[in-house]
């Protein structure tokens, strides 16, 4: 095995190649450089998707907080609250009703936080422009190439002989 560089079509590079052989080498990078570009919108998408899923992710947690936990937290925290300002030695304390605000005020702060975590997250998978990015480096792409001269050839001149038949006639045979 060579290891010699080859051009896709595995004819050596900086070997004379035909019409024919560079357009399908161009082709093929082509069709390959279209399958990156459409991979690359692809994994972009992919992320923006799962960042809204993440901030949607943040905005269920935060109503199932709120609304699961809220009972239970509310009871604990305002005896908790009772208790530490006194009123489990039978000195009074707070009263009981400020207690369970105080409580539902914690919980409350709890659901903001989660709630700013969620929009945060819909911000970024709304700013994301993978998609955009890819559109325009193909649209980049194609006018470099729209751009693009080809190489000047030597023009040789055309040779009617004996063996320019006989090559046409066996490649057409």
């Amino acid at each position: 095995m060579s290891s010699a560089p080859s051009a896709p079509d595995d004819s050596p590079v900086g070997a004379e190649r035909s019409i024919g052989q560079l357009f399908a080498s161009a082709t093929t990078e082509m069709s390959a450089l279209v399958h990156d570009e459409i991979a690359l919108a692809k994994a972009q998408l992919k992320q923006d998707v799962k960042r809204g899923g993440i901030g949607g992710g943040a905005f269920v947690a935060a109503l199932v907080v709120l609304t699961f936990s809220l009972p239970m937290l509310s009871f604990a925290l305002a005896y908790g609250i009772n208790a530490w300002t006194g009123g489990h030695n039978g000195q009074g304390g707070w009263n009981l009703s400020l207690c369970f605000l105080a409580s539902f005020g914690a919980s409350f702060v709890l659901f903001l936080l989660l709630v700013g975590i969620g929009v945060a997250f819909f911000k970024k998978a709304k700013k994301g422009k993978g998609p955009q990015k890819v559109a325009a480096s193909v649209k980049e792409t194609a006018g470099v190439l729209g751009n693009a001269k080809p190489h000047p050839r030597q023009v040789t001149p055309p040779d009617h002989g004996p063996e320019a038949i006989e090559a046409v006639a066996r490649s057409s045979s």
